[in-house]
């Protein structure tokens, strides 16, 4: 029975809505994968599938020529008298007789040399024959996963939806996507997608659009997270060796070149392969390449392989590209997970101009019913037929879909998950309505996670509550949150009790109110420059006190919401009481006979004055984030914002202190900031962090309220970049209450210069240069220098860093190694 279910499915997936159809094989009748179909002298064409099969609508009927290539086998050209539709034609594919006599083969003389000179003497020109088109765009994505454990973390995973067998494997992601575009190089895109598919979600749309498939190797380089040297690029011979392996004549009688192309050095970014080069014209007829994941500093990555394949239209004279496939292989631990991304380019239309505002900052416009499209609508328009695989797919995850989306499903699980035990008193609890949407959470008193220790509370831990509403959330962008933090320290004997209220009205402009009080511990420096669990190491293991704290007690109200295209404004009125706290335990696990130092950060050897006085305020806060050029998606639940690279980002904040119990705690304080990242082409990234402020009127303000700046006397760093930080400085320092400017650079080569230096390009790393300066009022100019390497690891795990830097202030002030362990963002 199982059989003929199969059987159904294939015939579904191959069915009779197709104009031309068939199936493409070898001579010995072995399924041919992905090969290019098209009808001669037109951009209306398809590829097979990975067994063999294809099918596509033909715009007449009467005698046409229809063309079929796949690299490595000579291309047919069939011509057929089409009197009735659906028209059947199987190939058979030769594969092609090389004559490499005529191939000359010299290290002096390497006629692959002069084939690529040529092709990169005459990009420009090719590549402007493609400047600007329409053209139809249907793309199909699938994700697979291979022995996937029972257990991550010693959380159940299951089966994802229906997605994997009892050995942990199967399809986690299968879609497609139809549009029609509007490109115009370098990066101007319209996209309209007018049909959307997602295995096991009624209501899914697919993240396949066309503004991710664009990878033009006329350029200089292709943006795979790091810009990878195109085989024609200028500098291409820097970085490549090339072979002629041998040639053939294609169905217009161009003569094809097939090049290999191999890396000069394994670890720069370059990729490995075949490119074909079309005589005379010297344009690309397609490509076959490799990018290996350490070549991206994509460590899980095994291995992606591109494949593009062009087509000639003999009236206009243009080689275009019709098909795309992107195959990813990539794992760890054991776990393989492979995705396949195929991409049919149709009906172009190449224009002279487009007409004003044809480009705007929407990039890509998904209309309302493009997931309603029904199976005939697909079965009919679908340019690659299904594999069984994936007609089998479609039928069970949507079936599991609608069973465990009902009412009655959801509700039974609920019920199983609901249950209440006396063990979860300890261990946390969680209530969840699946069908209304909402969910009630404890966080239970073993929160392990939360556990930290700092001179003030000793060790502390936190639990809570949470409730949480998304009815709304997934078609109009609406979602409600209440939760509770207790926070108890056991050297204080003290709970503390916070609470916020967050609701987002929607997706457009993200408007969103939310509600914070009570009573907390915080940092002086807000930016919190020093996390819990290094302070806790820090302190229990070598008794330092680097973490400065206060008592805070609270109740705030703010705003938040996209008020134009790339610009966010966010309101909060804050009132604030605030208590000195000082030091309550003195334990460590080592260096039992040495002092912690006080809890002022002003005077870190007395431990009876308070760093300020007792006192109560009410602050205003207003921030704008300005995204240059920023661009969106538009869906029918909401608007996506796409940041423009190209363009900084801009903050314009301003902090107002009023209602004070004293008049000298209120203060107006000005302040900006200006973040980029340059990209350098190949050669690398240049992240910028500009900040600038000024206090008026705050000659006696608090302690609390002096601009401080993130330091680092622990000599370990935790995020990926160093664009926030000054590592050597002291944490308290150089506050100040006046103007400030503060400035970082960081330099990330991306293997530029570190993949051509003996030795050290065997680490496969990054260099890092980096610039940090300070200017107050009131202290000497205070700068660092620093060098370092990053994506340090051992295998595939590359989560280490290490800098050496030097600072100075008013002359040479110190040195010192920071080690980053970026996984520790993990723990926080």
């Amino acid at each position: 029975m199982k059989k003929y279910y199969l059987l159904l499915l294939f015939l579904a997936s191959f069915g009779s809505h197709a104009q031309i159809k068939g199936t493409v094989s070898d001579e010995k009748g072995n399924p041919l994968p992905f090969v290019t179909i098209f009808q001669e002298d037109t951009y209306n064409g398809t590829t097979s599938n990975e067994q063999g099969n294809y099918e596509f609508n033909l715009n007449k009927k009467g005698k046409q020529s229809v063309v079929f290539q796949f690299l490595g086998f000579k291309t047919q050209k069939v011509a057929i008298q089409i009197d009735k539709l659906p028209y059947s034609l199987n190939i058979k594919m030769i594969e092609e007789s090389f004559s490499l006599n005529e191939v000359i083969i010299n290290k002096k003389n390497n006629p692959a040399l002069a084939i690529i000179k040529s092709a990169i003497a005459r990009r420009k020109q090719n590549t402007e024959k493609t400047n600007r088109f329409n053209a139809d765009f249907y793309s199909r994505g699938i994700f697979k996963l291979k022995n996937a454990p029972k257990k991550i973390l010693g959380q159940k995973i299951g089966d994802l939806d229906g997605a994997l067998d009892s050995t942990g494997t199967g399809i986690i992601s299968l879609s497609e996507t139809f549009s029609k575009i509007a490109f115009e190089k370098p990066n101007n895109l319209k996209e309209v997608v007018t049909a959307s598919k997602v295995s096991g979600s009624n209501n899914g749309y697919s993240y396949n659009t066309a503004r991710s498939s664009f990878y033009d190797f006329y350029d200089n380089t292709i943006d795979f997270g790091i810009q990878m040297i195109s085989p024609i690029a200028n500098n291409a011979f820097n970085y490549y060796n090339y072979k002629l392996e041998s040639t053939f004549i294609d169905e217009n009688a161009n003569m094809i070149n097939k090049i290999k192309v191999i890396a000069k050095r394994d670890s720069e970014p370059v990729f490995e392969g075949y490119i074909y080069i079309v005589e005379d014209s010297w344009a690309i007829y397609a490509v076959d390449l490799d990018i290996k994941g350490y070549r991206i500093k994509e460590e899980f990555l095994d291995v992606m392989t591109l494949k593009q394949n062009f087509s000639y239209n003999k009236s206009n004279k243009i080689w275009a590209k019709n098909t795309q496939s992107l195959e990813i292989t990539a794992g760890a631990f054991g776990i393989k997970f492979t995705g396949k991304y195929n991409y049919v380019y149709s009906n172009y239309e190449f224009i002279n101009a487009f007409a004003p505002k044809t480009f705007t900052n929407e990039i890509t416009r998904i209309e309302i019913n493009a997931n309603k499209k029904d199976s005939l609508f697909w079965n009919a328009n679908r340019p690659i037929p299904l594999t069984i695989e994936e007609s089998t797919d479609y039928v069970r995850k949507d079936s599991i879909y609608k069973v465990r989306n009902s009412e009655k499903y959801l509700d039974s699980i609920d019920s199983k998950g609901n249950k209440f035990k006396p063990l979860k008193l300890l261990t946390g609890y969680t209530y969840k309505n699946s069908t209304k949407k909402h969910s009630f959470s404890y966080e239970g008193l073993l929160n392990l996670g939360s556990l930290s220790f700092n001179t003030v509370q000793g060790y502390n831990f936190d639990s809570g509550f949470r409730y949480t509403n998304w009815k709304n959330q997934e078609s109009k962008g609406i979602y409600t949150s209440i939760s509770t933090k207790l926070n108890y320290g056991f050297a204080e004997d003290r709970l503390r009790v916070t609470g916020q209220f967050i609701h987002r009205f929607n997706n457009q402009n993200y408007a969103t109110l939310y509600m914070t009080g009570g009573s907390s511990v915080k940092q002086f420096n807000p930016n919190e420059p020093i996390s819990k669990v290094i302070n806790t190491i820090s302190s229990l293991a070598f008794k330092n006190n680097f973490m400065k704290l206060y008592n805070l007690e609270s109740v705030a109200i703010g705003y938040s919401q996209d008020i134009a295209n790339g610009v966010n404004l966010n309101g909060k009125i804050d009132y604030q009481q605030r208590k000195p706290l000082f030091n309550n335990t003195d334990f460590s696990l080592f260096s039992k006979a040495d002092l912690y130092t006080s809890n002022n950060p002003l005077a870190p050897n007395d431990f009876a004055s308070p760093a300020f006085e007792k006192h109560h305020l009410t602050k205003i806060n207003l921030l704008a984030r300005i995204n240059f050029g920023n661009k969106y998606s538009s869906r029918p639940g909401g608007k996506f914002n796409i940041r423009n690279e190209k363009y900084p980002t801009l903050y314009l904040g301003y902090e107002k202190a009023i209602a004070a119990n004293e008049k000298k705690y209120e203060f107006d304080h000005f302040n900006t900031r200006i973040t980029y990242d340059l990209i350098l082409g190949n050669k690398g990234v240049l992240g910028l962090n500009l900040k600038a402020g000024k206090f008026l009127n705050a000659d006696n303000i608090a302690f609390i309220d002096y601009k401080h700046f993130n330091g680092n006397q622990t000599h370990i760093g935790q995020t990926a970049r160093y664009l926030n930080v000054f590592n050597l400085l002291p944490y308290y320092s150089n506050s100040t209450n006046d103007s400030y400017f503060e400035a970082h650079t960081e330099y990330n080569d991306k293997g530029y210069i570190i993949n051509k230096i003996p030795l050290l390009n065997k680490l496969k790393s990054t260099l890092i240069l980096g610039a940090h300066a300070l200017s107050t009022p009131n202290n000497k100019p205070y700068t660092e220098v620093t060098v370092g390497l990053d994506n340090l690891g051992f295998g595939k795990f590359k989560m280490l860093r290490v800098d050496y830097v030097r600072s100075y202030q008013n002359g040479f002030q110190g040195d010192g190694v920071v080690f980053g362990l970026k996984f520790l963002n993990i723990l926080e």
